[in-house]
This record gives structure tokens, C-alpha cells and sequence, in this order.
């Protein structure tokens, strides 16, 4: 089974000048934890990711304030990517690999095409397989902070 066969088709971007609350009503509209950001609507090249987390730790988290924001303060890049042709056994692998909960799909000229989601591995991959990229993505990161504050 290939990328393309479970991927979330077309999905909803931003550019780095999007600000992180445009991007926050898109999370809310579209039920989507991530956002690709893209160069700009017309080459839809992708040059990063806005996560709900990347919002909390990078805004927040560091006494800034969020509605002043834009994409490019506070995205993850570069972002990691598949391709449509991407096996969904290698998905996994680089899902697991980089303790990622959603991955971009990107073509061969660098458009953002799709997003592969753990969501959308559950529903289509064998029972096994879910179960080894959920218990992979969710081991702890090691951090030198207490775990509350």
C-alpha cells in the first residue's frame, strides 16, 4: 500500500506571513492539529509545518504573545516528508523514526499534496502496524525540565 492510498488529500496551508491565529481557526475549522506552510499559493513548495504543540512551546510557552505572531516565528523546518509513492510501511518507519504524529506529503517538485495522520494509518493499516507508530510516537522525549511547573 502506497502514501497516496490514505492520505488526506489537498490539505489546508498557510505562508510564513500567516498569523498564528488565521492558523489556529484553520486548526479548529479543518479538526487538524498541523498546518503545512507553504512558499506561497502558487508553488504550494513547502517549507515547514505549524503544529498545535509548535504554537504552545515556541508562543506561549516563552512569554510571547501568540496574536502577534506569524507562521515563520514559530514553525517547525525543515519538515519531514513523504511522497505520494512512499510504501505505508516506510511512512510508518519515518513517522516512528522522528516521533512524529502527522506527516506531509509532498511531490516530486516539493508541493504539498496530502497529510498522512495516525488517524488515517488506523484506519487503513493492519492492527500491528498501528499499534508499533502509536507506541513509537509517543515515547517521552528525554528533557532536563521537571514535567510540571
Amino acid at each position: 500500500m502506497e502514501v497516496r492510498e490514505i492520505m488526506t488529500p489537498n490539505p489546508v496551508c498557510c505562508t510564513p506571513d500567516t498569523h498564528l491565529e488565521a492558523i489556529a481557526r484553520l486548526m479548529v475549522r479543518h479538526d487538524c492539529g498541523e498546518i503545512p506552510v507553504v512558499e506561497n499559493e502558487e508553488s504550494m513548495r513547502l517549507v515547514g509545518v505549524v503544529t498545535d504543540r509548535d504554537i504552545v512551546c515556541r508562543s506561549l510557552a516563552q512569554g510571547k504573545n501568540p496574536m502577534d505572531m506569524t507562521a515563520r516565528e514559530c514553525m517547525s523546518t525543515p519538515c519531514v516528508t513523504v511522497t505520494p509513492e512512499t510504501s505505508l510501511e516506510d511512512c510508518c518507519k519515518v513517522m516512528e523514526e522522528h516521533r512524529i504524529r502527522r506527516v506531509p506529503v509532498a511531490d516530486r517538485s516539493g508541493r504539498c499534496c496530502g497529510m498522512v495522520s495516525q488517524a488515517d494509518i488506523a484506519r487503513r493499516a493492519p492492527t500491528q502496524q498501528t499499534a508499533e507508530v502509536l507506541k513509537e510516537v509517543s515515547q517521552p522525549k528525554s528533557t532536563a525540565e521537571p514535567a510540571m511547573a
